[in-house]
C-alpha cells in the first residue's frame, strides 16, 4: 500500500488524492502541515530534500516527489493515462502548462490569500501579476475547452486532474470564473466522474461513487 505524505488544503496534494480516489487505490495518508514547518524537519527532508508535499512512498524507502510525476506513476496502465505516444504528449503538454502558467499564479494566490493568515498584506506587491497571468492561463484553458470536453484524448486523464487541482479553488482567491463558461462546465464534468472526491474528503470517508474509473478499464 502506498504512503502519501500530503497537506489536506494543498492543491498539489489534492491532485494525487483525487487520482487515487478515482482509481479506488488504497493508500495511507500522512498529513504534513507545511505552514507549521512539518515538511522542513530532518526526518522529512531525508525523504524529500526539497521539503515539499505531496510525496509518495512507492515501496519501502523509495519516494517519489512532484505532484504531476506522482500522477503518472499511480495512473500508469489505467484509463487516466493515455496509451498512444501523441496522446501521452498532449497530456504532458497540459501538465507542463499547469506547472508554468497556472500553479505559479492561481496556486500562489490560493496559498497566500486562502491559507496564510495575513498573506494578502504580505504579498500585495505580487497580487497584480498573479491576477494578470492567472487570467491569461484561464483564457488559454477556456479557448481549448470551447471545442474539447477534456484536455487530452476526449476523456478524463491525468492532465485534467492536474489542471483541476487549482482551477477549482480559483474563486477562493479573487478570480472570477463568471466569464469562463467552458471552464465551469468542465469543472462540473470532472466532479461528476465516478469516484470523485472533494479536497476536504479524507480516506475512510464515503466517496461519491467508490467504484471509480478503474472499474471502467
Amino acid at each position: 500500500m502506498y504512503k502519501l505524505y500530503s497537506m489536506q488544503r494543498s492543491g498539489n496534494s489534492y491532485k494525487v488524492r483525487l487520482a487515487l480516489a478515482l482509481l479506488n487505490a488504497p493508500y495511507r495518508a500522512i498529513e504534513i502541515d507545511i505552514l507549521r514547518g512539518e515538511s522542513r524537519t530532518p526526518d522529512f527532508l531525508a525523504k524529500n530534500p526539497s521539503g515539499q508535499v505531496p510525496l509518495l512512498e512507492v515501496e519501502e524507502g523509495r519516494y517519489l516527489a512532484e505532484s504531476n510525476a506522482i500522477l503518472w506513476y499511480v495512473a500508469g496502465g489505467t484509463p487516466l493515462a493515455p496509451d498512444s505516444r501523441i496522446e501521452r504528449c498532449e497530456a504532458l503538454q497540459w501538465m507542463f502548462f499547469e506547472q508554468h502558467a497556472l500553479e505559479p499564479n492561481i496556486g500562489a494566490a490560493y496559498f497566500w490569500l486562502s491559507l496564510v493568515k495575513g498573506g494578502r498584506d504580505l504579498q500585495t506587491h505580487a497580487l497584480e501579476d498573479w491576477m494578470e497571468r492567472g487570467y491569461a492561463a484561464l483564457q488559454v484553458m477556456e479557448d481549448h475547452l470551447k471545442i474539447h470536453p477534456y484536455f487530452a484524448t476526449g476523456q478524463l486523464t491525468v492532465a485534467d486532474i492536474a489542471l483541476y487541482g487549482y482551477t477549482h479553488v480559483a474563486d477562493r482567491c479573487d478570480y472570477d470564473l463568471a466569464t469562463f463558461p467552458a471552464i465551469r462546465a468542465w469543472l462540473r464534468r470532472v466532479e461528476q466522474t465516478p469516484g470523485f472526491v472533494s479536497m476536504d474528503w479524507q480516506p475512510g470517508a464515503a466517496a461519491h461513487n467508490p467504484a471509480g474509473v478503474a472499474a471502467e478499464a
